[in-house]
């Protein structure tokens, strides 16, 4: 099975939008970077499915906690919480739709 070529993080609070595009692996499974910045979501065999900053600092996780999805060969779509600093926020993941292109 071919993993999903994007998502896209959602804000509750606001609505606003994190567009993450796959870009490699980790681990033997898919690697996905924010379009706008160095974040990405990623799996580990400790964490499971998370968010994470360039040094590694991990900024999110699916809202139920740490490791949740990990046998998921994708990042789970539901609820995640990010968390930096003072801040925290939830996040709704939901899978981009196939692009179609003419035939």
């Amino acid at each position: 099975m071919t993993a999903p070529a994007s998502f896209t993080f959602v804000r509750r609070s606001d609505g606003l939008h994190y567009h993450f595009e796959q870009a490699g692996e980790r681990h033997g499974r898919p690697a996905y970077r924010r379009t706008d910045g160095e974040v990405w979501c990623v799996w580990s065999p400790d964490d499971g499915w998370h968010c994470e900053i360039t040094d590694g600092l991990v900024t999110a996780y699916p809202l139920a906690g740490q490791g949740v999805g990990s046998d998921e060969a994708d990042p789970p779509a539901t609820a995640w919480r990010s968390f930096k600093n003072d801040r925290s926020y939830v996040y709704d993941l939901r899978w981009s739709a196939p692009s179609t292109s003419p035939a």
